[in-house]
């Protein structure tokens, strides 16, 4: 691949990712809006309402599938592991933001970044205030196309296993802030007060877990000309 075809590439699947999440952000806005205008005619809030079996099935198909389109358009994009990696969460991101983006623009909701909402029913369903997954999806987005443009550059990205070890001790401190309160989730209560603290120290975990493999990256690799599959 010639370095003109090669920053070619790098300049368009970008430009694609973006449009592919902004665009799929309103389709899932929209859908949320049938969903609420079915099951909370008066306003969406807390306690959750019951929602038919069938529904629930239905929605968890849907969640999955979401996924999996994510992940196909990130392979898609990519040509190597981490930056197929960059590309899925940094379109994971963008597409969480612009949801709440249509949603605000289509419904006048969320009235603040600290409502309440239904942000996953896969395996619990998660709650929060929507400036959870806000903060979430843009650190996700900044990482996305930090990794992304490490490829641009002829450059691998390679986490050491302490990264790997931060991460995941943050995935579990934010699940937990997420689907500890099954009272809320599963007994139609009002939700306890969000476990702040988890998150925060979550978020600060990941951000040392990717300051730390962007460092070993750029120690134990050399600029190349091309990045092969």
């Amino acid at each position: 691949m010639t370095t003109d075809v090669f920053r070619r590439e790098f300049a368009i699947k970008p430009t694609l990712a973006i449009l592919f999440a902004t665009s799929f952000a309103y389709v899932e806005a929209v859908v949320v809006v049938y969903l609420r205008n079915m099951i909370y005619p008066a306003g969406f809030a807390f306690p959750l309402k019951v929602i038919p079996p069938e529904l629930i099935t239905v929605e968890l198909l849907r969640e999955a599938a979401t996924m999996v389109m994510l992940v196909a358009v990130a392979l898609l994009c990519g040509r190597r592991r981490w930056e197929r990696f960059g590309y899925f969460i940094a379109i994971f991101g963008m597409w969480d933001i612009f949801y709440y983006v249509w949603l605000k623009a289509t419904i006048d909701w969320p009235g603040s970044f600290l409502e309440w909402d239904v942000l996953f029913l896969i395996p619990l369903p998660w709650i929060g205030p929507v400036i959870a997954p806000l903060l979430i999806s843009l650190l996700m987005t900044i990482c996305g196309f930090i990794i992304i443009g490490r490829y641009a550059q002829g450059r691998d990205f390679s986490p050491g296993m302490i990264s790997w070890v931060l991460a995941a001790v943050a995935t579990a401190l934010i699940l937990l802030s997420f689907m500890r309160d099954t009272d809320a989730t599963l007994h139609q209560q009002m939700p306890q007060p969000y476990w702040y603290p988890a998150l925060m120290a979550g978020l600060m975990l990941y951000i040392v877990a990717f300051v730390m493999a962007y460092a070993r990256s750029a120690r134990v690799n050399q600029p190349k000309s091309s990045i092969s599959p």
